[in-house]
């Protein structure tokens, strides 16, 4: 079985101090969380950046500034910008960290309803789109898929070119308006993705950790961190990213799983080593 790629999505674009202290936006403290994710055993940050008043942004620069000064601290972890954004952004807009050309980048497969009046748009051209961006500039998708029907669209596009095999999926599980996090949906997006597609599990809130057995038991990957969940257990506040990446590393040594270094990571998902 291969070794476990944990992703750390270390503060999200909705996730508030309000909710745990601990959550970042300066860039001092998205270091410090994910520093903490890294030497804990994550080898991917999925990173989201924030002004340093919480307010989310796909400004570059403030990627650059973000990325820049992580990889000072952890100089072989793969960043993966989200290019998901917060609703209401352009296609163009969402897409500004693709201009810094990371190894990955996240790829939304579809058009969920987040609750109340938001609804987050990825239209079959804004993903093909998407893809043609990802393909000229050699970035890896993450294909991010809320429900069977988005891993549908990627299998699609794939077949009219705007995303390369092999795929890499990410089942977010348990958000309002996309699949629950129940196992009997798990083994149902494991079902339908080809053979050779690799995918992480990113369950939110209480299904964090159940999804992330399943997905050490059955060979896949692991996603945790404060975007998704910013609990250690019920009622106990994760002091850290970090905190949440080891709880993953100790399941993962009871069911004899491995953790992949970040090169590892790199060689599982068909990157290029790092220079």
């Amino acid at each position: 079985m291969e070794k476990l790629i944990i992703t750390a999505a270390i503060c999200g674009a909705e996730v508030l101090k309000e909710h745990n202290p601990a959550v970042p936006y300066t860039v001092e403290e998205c270091v410090r969380e994910a520093k903490s994710a890294y030497e804990a055993g994550a080898s991917i940050i999925h990173l989201h950046v924030r002004y340093d008043d919480g307010a989310p942004t796909q400004d570059k620069n403030r990627f650059k500034e973000i990325m820049d000064a992580i990889y000072k601290e952890c100089p072989d972890v793969i960043i993966q910008p989200s290019t998901g954004g917060a609703v209401g952004m352009s296609n163009d807009e969402r897409l500004q960290p693709t201009e810094l050309n990371p190894e990955m980048a996240t790829l939304d497969c579809g058009t969920l309803n987040f609750g109340g009046d938001e609804v987050f748009m990825n239209t079959e051209n804004t993903i093909k789109y998407f893809g043609e961006r990802m393909i000229e500039r050699g970035i890896k998708p993450e294909l991010e898929v809320f429900d069977k029907s988005m891993i549908d669209m990627a299998l699609r596009l794939h077949k009219k070119g705007f995303i390369k095999t092999p795929m890499h999926f990410d089942f977010v599980m348990g958000v309002n308006g996309g699949i629950s996090g129940e196992l009997r949906d798990f083994v149902f997006l494991r079902g339908s993705i080809p053979s050779d597609a690799t995918y992480t599990v990113a369950g939110v809130g209480r299904y964090e950790f159940p999804l992330a057995v399943a997905a050490i038991i059955d060979g896949g990957h692991v996603r945790v961190g404060f975007e998704d969940n910013v609990y250690l257990s019920k009622g106990v506040l994760a002091k850290s990213n970090g905190e949440l990446v080891q709880k993953v590393v100790r399941l993962a040594r009871e069911f004899g799983r491995e953790i992949a270094t970040p090169a590892e990571a790199r060689k599982i998902l068909g990157l290029k080593p790092k220079q």
